[in-house]
Protein backbone atom coordinates (compact mmCIF):
# COMPACT_ATOMS: atom_id res chain seq x y z
CA UNK A 1 0.00 0.00 0.00
CA UNK A 2 1.78 3.30 -0.80
CA UNK A 3 2.29 6.55 1.71
CA UNK A 4 -0.64 8.18 -0.28
CA UNK A 5 -3.54 5.30 0.31
CA UNK A 6 -1.94 4.69 3.95
CA UNK A 7 -3.03 8.39 4.88
CA UNK A 8 -6.08 8.83 3.34
CA UNK A 9 -8.60 10.84 4.98
CA UNK A 10 -11.93 9.71 5.14
CA UNK A 11 -14.41 12.66 3.42
CA UNK A 12 -17.14 14.06 4.74
CA UNK A 13 -19.62 12.15 2.02
CA UNK A 14 -18.12 8.71 3.17
CA UNK A 15 -18.36 9.82 6.98
CA UNK A 16 -21.77 10.75 6.70
CA UNK A 17 -22.51 8.00 4.60
CA UNK A 18 -21.09 5.37 7.66
CA UNK A 19 -22.96 7.30 10.06
CA UNK A 20 -26.04 7.00 8.44
CA UNK A 21 -25.83 3.45 7.41
CA UNK A 22 -25.56 2.48 11.04
CA UNK A 23 -27.69 5.06 12.71
CA UNK A 24 -30.54 3.08 10.15
CA UNK A 25 -29.36 -0.38 11.26
CA UNK A 26 -29.82 0.87 15.28
CA UNK A 27 -33.25 2.33 14.69
CA UNK A 28 -34.55 -1.26 12.64
CA UNK A 29 -33.47 -3.26 15.13
CA UNK A 30 -35.64 -1.27 17.76
CA UNK A 31 -38.15 -1.36 15.61
CA UNK A 32 -37.83 -5.16 15.07
CA UNK A 33 -37.88 -5.65 18.89
CA UNK A 34 -41.39 -3.80 19.21
CA UNK A 35 -42.88 -6.57 19.78
CA UNK A 36 -40.92 -8.21 22.45
CA UNK A 37 -41.41 -4.85 24.68
CA UNK A 38 -44.30 -4.23 27.52
CA UNK A 39 -47.77 -2.18 26.56
CA UNK A 40 -48.31 -2.08 30.20
CA UNK A 41 -45.49 0.44 32.20
CA UNK A 42 -45.29 2.58 28.32
CA UNK A 43 -41.85 1.27 27.62
CA UNK A 44 -43.15 0.33 23.78
CA UNK A 45 -44.36 4.02 23.78
CA UNK A 46 -41.51 5.47 24.87
CA UNK A 47 -39.08 3.54 22.20
CA UNK A 48 -41.40 4.43 19.28
CA UNK A 49 -41.27 8.21 20.50
CA UNK A 50 -37.40 7.50 20.17
CA UNK A 51 -37.37 5.97 17.08
CA UNK A 52 -39.57 8.72 15.31
CA UNK A 53 -37.40 11.50 17.12
CA UNK A 54 -34.04 9.09 15.86
CA UNK A 55 -36.09 9.12 11.84
CA UNK A 56 -36.95 13.17 11.99
CA UNK A 57 -32.78 14.24 13.41
CA UNK A 58 -31.65 12.01 10.39
CA UNK A 59 -34.32 13.38 7.94
CA UNK A 60 -32.76 16.78 9.34
CA UNK A 61 -29.48 15.51 8.68
CA UNK A 62 -30.00 14.37 5.20
CA UNK A 63 -31.21 17.91 4.03
CA UNK A 64 -28.04 20.16 5.85
CA UNK A 65 -25.62 17.70 3.99
CA UNK A 66 -26.86 18.38 0.64
CA UNK A 67 -23.03 21.15 0.32
CA UNK A 68 -21.51 17.60 0.14
CA UNK A 69 -23.79 14.81 -0.63
CA UNK A 70 -24.77 14.56 -4.38
CA UNK A 71 -28.45 15.01 -5.11
CA UNK A 72 -28.89 11.59 -5.90
CA UNK A 73 -27.24 10.33 -2.68
CA UNK A 74 -29.48 12.45 -0.84
CA UNK A 75 -32.70 10.86 -2.64
CA UNK A 76 -31.21 7.55 -1.74
CA UNK A 77 -31.28 8.84 1.92
CA UNK A 78 -34.50 10.17 1.65
CA UNK A 79 -35.77 6.67 0.30
CA UNK A 80 -34.43 4.92 2.87
CA UNK A 81 -35.64 7.21 5.52
CA UNK A 82 -39.49 6.47 3.84
CA UNK A 83 -38.98 2.62 4.20
CA UNK A 84 -37.95 2.89 7.70
CA UNK A 85 -40.95 5.17 8.69
CA UNK A 86 -43.32 2.18 6.35
CA UNK A 87 -41.18 -0.80 8.83
CA UNK A 88 -42.67 1.14 11.91
CA UNK A 89 -45.92 2.12 10.70
CA UNK A 90 -46.50 -1.97 10.10
CA UNK A 91 -44.72 -2.25 13.56
CA UNK A 92 -47.37 -0.38 15.07
CA UNK A 93 -50.32 -1.42 13.20
CA UNK A 94 -49.96 -5.32 14.59
CA UNK A 95 -50.45 -3.39 18.45
CA UNK A 96 -53.54 -1.24 16.75
CA UNK A 97 -57.19 -3.73 18.17
CA UNK A 98 -58.88 -3.83 15.25
CA UNK A 99 -61.53 -1.42 15.01
CA UNK A 100 -64.95 -3.20 15.00
CA UNK A 101 -66.74 -0.06 12.94
CA UNK A 102 -66.56 -0.75 9.09
CA UNK A 103 -68.14 1.65 6.20
CA UNK A 104 -70.55 0.18 4.10
CA UNK A 105 -69.51 0.08 0.30
CA UNK A 106 -71.22 2.86 -1.28
CA UNK A 107 -73.48 1.68 -4.51
CA UNK A 108 -71.53 2.52 -7.38
CA UNK A 109 -73.81 5.32 -10.19
CA UNK A 110 -75.27 3.97 -13.31
CA UNK A 111 -75.71 4.81 -17.04
CA UNK A 112 -73.92 8.33 -17.94
CA UNK A 113 -72.73 9.30 -14.19
CA UNK A 114 -70.70 6.33 -14.58
CA UNK A 115 -69.07 6.91 -17.46
CA UNK A 116 -68.54 10.52 -16.21
CA UNK A 117 -66.88 9.04 -13.08
CA UNK A 118 -64.47 6.64 -15.32
CA UNK A 119 -63.37 9.64 -17.67
CA UNK A 120 -62.03 11.52 -14.41
CA UNK A 121 -60.43 8.53 -12.78
CA UNK A 122 -57.02 7.92 -13.35
CA UNK A 123 -57.18 4.04 -13.40
CA UNK A 124 -58.96 4.61 -17.02
CA UNK A 125 -56.77 7.57 -18.55
CA UNK A 126 -53.76 4.76 -18.91
CA UNK A 127 -52.93 4.38 -22.78
CA UNK A 128 -53.45 0.68 -24.13
CA UNK A 129 -51.06 -1.78 -21.99
CA UNK A 130 -52.16 -0.48 -18.84
CA UNK A 131 -48.99 1.88 -17.81
CA UNK A 132 -48.67 5.03 -17.82
CA UNK A 133 -45.55 5.71 -20.54
CA UNK A 134 -45.12 9.06 -19.10
CA UNK A 135 -44.01 8.27 -15.82
CA UNK A 136 -41.97 4.88 -17.18
CA UNK A 137 -37.93 4.81 -17.08
CA UNK A 138 -38.01 5.42 -20.76
CA UNK A 139 -39.80 8.75 -20.70
CA UNK A 140 -38.36 9.68 -17.55
CA UNK A 141 -34.79 9.26 -19.58
CA UNK A 142 -36.04 11.34 -22.33
CA UNK A 143 -37.31 14.26 -20.33
CA UNK A 144 -34.17 14.40 -18.62
CA UNK A 145 -31.85 14.14 -21.87
CA UNK A 146 -34.44 16.69 -23.52
CA UNK A 147 -33.48 19.00 -20.58
CA UNK A 148 -29.87 18.50 -20.75
CA UNK A 149 -28.97 16.07 -18.18
CA UNK A 150 -28.48 12.10 -18.41
CA UNK A 151 -29.39 9.80 -15.87
CA UNK A 152 -28.09 6.37 -15.56
CA UNK A 153 -29.95 3.41 -14.79
CA UNK A 154 -28.93 3.53 -10.97
CA UNK A 155 -31.15 6.61 -11.18
CA UNK A 156 -34.40 4.20 -10.86
CA UNK A 157 -33.16 1.93 -7.78
CA UNK A 158 -33.65 4.00 -4.28
CA UNK A 159 -31.70 1.66 -1.98
CA UNK A 160 -28.84 2.27 -0.05
CA UNK A 161 -27.03 -1.00 -1.42
CA UNK A 162 -26.17 1.42 -4.05
CA UNK A 163 -23.74 3.97 -2.12
CA UNK A 164 -20.17 2.81 -2.06
CA UNK A 165 -19.33 0.85 1.19
CA UNK A 166 -17.25 2.38 3.89
CA UNK A 167 -15.99 0.04 6.64
CA UNK A 168 -16.81 1.80 10.12
CA UNK A 169 -14.92 1.85 12.86
CA UNK A 170 -16.11 -0.68 15.30
CA UNK A 171 -15.18 1.20 19.20
CA UNK A 172 -16.30 -1.98 21.26
CA UNK A 173 -13.78 -4.15 19.21
CA UNK A 174 -11.06 -1.86 19.33
CA UNK A 175 -11.31 -1.19 23.04
CA UNK A 176 -11.11 -5.46 23.82
CA UNK A 177 -8.03 -5.27 21.42
CA UNK A 178 -6.08 -2.63 23.33
CA UNK A 179 -2.49 -4.05 23.24
CA UNK A 180 -1.34 -1.66 26.28
CA UNK A 181 -1.62 -2.58 30.15
CA UNK A 182 -3.54 -0.55 30.81
CA UNK A 183 -6.80 -1.27 32.04
CA UNK A 184 -7.96 1.95 31.49
CA UNK A 185 -9.96 2.89 28.43
CA UNK A 186 -11.15 6.08 26.47
CA UNK A 187 -12.39 5.43 23.17
CA UNK A 188 -13.50 8.38 21.65
CA UNK A 189 -16.75 7.65 19.46
CA UNK A 190 -15.90 10.58 17.70
CA UNK A 191 -17.32 9.22 13.73
CA UNK A 192 -19.70 7.25 15.76
CA UNK A 193 -23.70 7.92 15.70
CA UNK A 194 -24.64 5.77 19.39
CA UNK A 195 -22.61 4.61 21.73
CA UNK A 196 -22.60 0.80 22.28
CA UNK A 197 -20.25 -1.07 24.56
CA UNK A 198 -20.24 -5.06 25.18
CA UNK A 199 -18.80 -7.93 26.29
CA UNK A 200 -16.31 -6.34 28.75
CA UNK A 201 -14.71 -7.22 31.92
CA UNK A 202 -12.62 -5.70 34.53
CA UNK A 203 -12.48 -2.60 32.36
CA UNK A 204 -12.41 1.04 33.82
CA UNK A 205 -14.03 3.28 30.67
CA UNK A 206 -13.92 6.77 30.50
CA UNK A 207 -15.72 8.31 27.71
CA UNK A 208 -14.31 11.75 26.64
CA UNK A 209 -16.14 14.77 25.19
CA UNK A 210 -15.32 13.59 21.61
CA UNK A 211 -18.26 10.94 22.77
CA UNK A 212 -21.05 13.75 22.53
CA UNK A 213 -21.14 12.80 18.39
CA UNK A 214 -22.78 9.58 19.94
CA UNK A 215 -25.33 10.19 22.21
CA UNK A 216 -28.56 9.98 19.88
CA UNK A 217 -28.37 6.33 21.48
CA UNK A 218 -26.44 4.07 24.30
CA UNK A 219 -26.67 0.69 25.41
CA UNK A 220 -24.23 -0.96 27.59
CA UNK A 221 -24.63 -5.09 27.58
CA UNK A 222 -22.56 -7.96 29.58
CA UNK A 223 -20.33 -6.43 31.41
CA UNK A 224 -18.32 -7.95 34.44
CA UNK A 225 -16.55 -5.94 37.10
CA UNK A 226 -15.76 -2.54 35.11
CA UNK A 227 -16.27 1.19 35.99
CA UNK A 228 -18.29 3.21 32.62
CA UNK A 229 -18.45 6.45 33.24
CA UNK A 230 -20.40 7.97 30.60
CA UNK A 231 -21.23 11.65 32.40
CA UNK A 232 -18.59 14.10 30.70
CA UNK A 233 -19.94 13.75 26.99
CA UNK A 234 -23.50 13.96 28.33
CA UNK A 235 -22.93 16.91 30.62
CA UNK A 236 -24.33 20.13 28.98
CA UNK A 237 -22.93 22.46 31.01
CA UNK A 238 -19.41 21.18 30.05
CA UNK A 239 -20.86 21.64 26.37
CA UNK A 240 -21.50 17.49 25.68
CA UNK A 241 -25.27 16.34 24.75
CA UNK A 242 -27.58 14.01 26.99
CA UNK A 243 -28.37 10.45 25.53
CA UNK A 244 -31.27 10.60 23.79
CA UNK A 245 -32.40 7.16 25.44
CA UNK A 246 -30.08 4.64 27.48
CA UNK A 247 -30.19 0.57 28.29
CA UNK A 248 -28.51 -1.27 30.44
CA UNK A 249 -28.30 -4.83 30.24
CA UNK A 250 -26.81 -7.93 32.20
CA UNK A 251 -24.04 -6.20 34.38
CA UNK A 252 -22.35 -7.47 37.50
CA UNK A 253 -20.71 -6.11 40.13
CA UNK A 254 -19.86 -2.80 38.36
CA UNK A 255 -19.85 1.03 38.58
CA UNK A 256 -22.10 2.63 35.98
CA UNK A 257 -21.98 6.29 35.80
CA UNK A 258 -24.20 6.45 33.16
CA UNK A 259 -24.78 10.47 33.14
CA UNK A 260 -27.66 12.29 31.29
CA UNK A 261 -30.52 11.00 29.72
CA UNK A 262 -32.97 13.15 28.03
CA UNK A 263 -35.76 10.38 27.47
CA UNK A 264 -35.95 6.88 28.88
CA UNK A 265 -33.75 4.75 30.69
CA UNK A 266 -34.31 1.38 30.79
CA UNK A 267 -32.05 -1.31 33.21
CA UNK A 268 -32.82 -5.09 32.91
CA UNK A 269 -30.87 -7.78 34.70
CA UNK A 270 -27.89 -5.97 36.75
CA UNK A 271 -26.65 -7.65 40.03
CA UNK A 272 -24.63 -6.55 42.68
CA UNK A 273 -23.70 -3.34 41.21
CA UNK A 274 -24.39 0.61 41.42
CA UNK A 275 -25.60 3.39 39.30
CA UNK A 276 -25.77 6.99 38.40
CA UNK A 277 -27.95 8.35 35.99
CA UNK A 278 -29.93 11.40 35.79
CA UNK A 279 -32.81 11.06 33.31
CA UNK A 280 -36.91 11.67 32.67
CA UNK A 281 -37.72 8.42 33.38
CA UNK A 282 -36.26 5.06 34.68
CA UNK A 283 -37.31 1.67 34.46
CA UNK A 284 -35.79 -1.43 36.03
CA UNK A 285 -36.52 -4.95 35.30
CA UNK A 286 -35.03 -8.32 36.93
CA UNK A 287 -32.46 -6.93 39.19
CA UNK A 288 -30.70 -7.47 42.19
CA UNK A 289 -28.60 -6.00 44.77
CA UNK A 290 -28.53 -2.87 42.92
CA UNK A 291 -27.75 0.92 44.41
CA UNK A 292 -29.36 3.81 42.47
CA UNK A 293 -28.30 7.31 42.89
CA UNK A 294 -30.87 8.83 40.85
CA UNK A 295 -32.41 12.34 39.32
CA UNK A 296 -35.88 10.92 37.76
CA UNK A 297 -38.16 13.67 36.58
CA UNK A 298 -40.90 10.81 36.86
CA UNK A 299 -41.59 8.29 39.20
CA UNK A 300 -39.16 5.22 39.17
CA UNK A 301 -40.38 1.85 37.90
CA UNK A 302 -39.36 -1.41 39.08
CA UNK A 303 -40.83 -4.96 38.01
CA UNK A 304 -39.57 -8.71 39.22
CA UNK A 305 -36.93 -6.83 41.45
CA UNK A 306 -35.26 -7.70 45.06
CA UNK A 307 -32.87 -5.84 47.17
CA UNK A 308 -32.98 -2.46 45.48
CA UNK A 309 -31.86 0.85 46.98
CA UNK A 310 -32.37 4.71 46.26
CA UNK A 311 -30.49 7.65 46.79
CA UNK A 312 -30.84 11.01 44.99
CA UNK A 313 -28.27 11.85 42.55
CA UNK A 314 -24.70 13.62 44.09
CA UNK A 315 -24.72 17.54 42.98
CA UNK A 316 -21.96 17.09 41.27
CA UNK A 317 -23.93 15.11 38.24
CA UNK A 318 -27.53 17.12 38.82
CA UNK A 319 -26.36 20.84 39.46
CA UNK A 320 -28.41 21.58 36.89
CA UNK A 321 -31.65 20.20 38.05
CA UNK A 322 -34.29 21.03 40.54
CA UNK A 323 -34.24 19.08 43.73
CA UNK A 324 -37.61 19.51 44.32
CA UNK A 325 -38.49 18.11 41.39
CA UNK A 326 -36.98 15.07 41.84
CA UNK A 327 -38.69 11.58 42.44
CA UNK A 328 -35.94 9.37 43.24
CA UNK A 329 -37.64 7.79 46.24
CA UNK A 330 -41.02 7.90 44.58
CA UNK A 331 -40.82 3.89 43.33
CA UNK A 332 -43.51 1.99 41.86
CA UNK A 333 -43.57 -1.52 42.03
CA UNK A 334 -45.21 -3.21 39.01
CA UNK A 335 -44.98 -6.82 40.92
CA UNK A 336 -46.13 -5.04 44.72
CA UNK A 337 -50.06 -4.48 44.55
CA UNK A 338 -50.47 -4.21 48.31
CA UNK A 339 -51.20 -1.10 50.40
CA UNK A 340 -47.83 -1.56 52.81
CA UNK A 341 -44.34 -0.43 51.32
CA UNK A 342 -42.83 -2.91 48.91
CA UNK A 343 -40.04 -5.46 50.63
CA UNK A 344 -38.12 -5.12 46.95
CA UNK A 345 -36.62 -1.72 47.46
CA UNK A 346 -35.87 0.54 50.16
CA UNK A 347 -34.14 4.18 50.66
CA UNK A 348 -30.09 3.68 50.90
CA UNK A 349 -29.34 5.20 54.83
CA UNK A 350 -27.49 8.36 54.70
CA UNK A 351 -24.34 6.98 56.26
CA UNK A 352 -23.77 4.23 53.50
CA UNK A 353 -23.96 6.54 50.43
CA UNK A 354 -21.17 7.33 48.31
CA UNK A 355 -20.34 10.75 49.28
CA UNK A 356 -20.11 14.01 46.96
CA UNK A 357 -16.00 13.66 47.29
CA UNK A 358 -16.03 10.49 46.55
CA UNK A 359 -18.15 11.06 42.87
CA UNK A 360 -15.80 13.96 42.56
CA UNK A 361 -12.24 13.08 43.20
CA UNK A 362 -12.07 8.85 43.06
CA UNK A 363 -14.54 7.82 40.48
CA UNK A 364 -12.79 9.19 37.93
CA UNK A 365 -9.56 7.68 39.24
CA UNK A 366 -6.87 8.85 41.17
CA UNK A 367 -2.69 8.36 41.38
CA UNK A 368 -2.13 5.18 42.33
CA UNK A 369 -5.53 3.58 41.95
CA UNK A 370 -6.62 0.71 40.00
CA UNK A 371 -9.63 -0.89 39.09
CA UNK A 372 -10.39 -2.88 41.95
CA UNK A 373 -9.26 0.07 44.38
CA UNK A 374 -11.79 2.31 43.35
CA UNK A 375 -14.63 -0.53 43.19
CA UNK A 376 -13.86 -1.27 46.91
CA UNK A 377 -13.86 2.43 47.66
CA UNK A 378 -17.62 2.39 46.27
CA UNK A 379 -18.51 -0.77 48.12
CA UNK A 380 -18.18 -3.08 45.39
CA UNK A 381 -16.44 -5.73 46.31
CA UNK A 382 -12.70 -7.35 44.51
CA UNK A 383 -14.98 -10.50 43.35
CA UNK A 384 -17.41 -9.36 40.59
Amino acid sequence: MSAQGAAHKETPKETFYRQFQGTVANLQEQINHLANLSAVAGERHDTIEHILTGISRLSNEVADAADYVPAYDQRTYSQALKQLTDQLNEAQAQFRPKSRFQFKRRNLPSGGDAMADKKNDARYMLPAGGQDKSSSPSAVTAVATANGSKLSSEDHKDSLSNLPSFPAKNYNEEIAQDPTDSRVRKPSFSTARDITLSDHEKLHIILPLSASRATSAGALTNMKGCIVDMSVPTRVCAGGAPFASLALKNISGSLIVAGHVDGPVHITGLRDSKVLVVARQVRIHECENVDFYLYCASRPIIEDCKGLRFAPAPKFHSADKDENTNMWDQVDDFKWLKAEHSPNWSVLPEEQRITEDIWKDKVPGYPGAGLDDILSTVGIGAEA
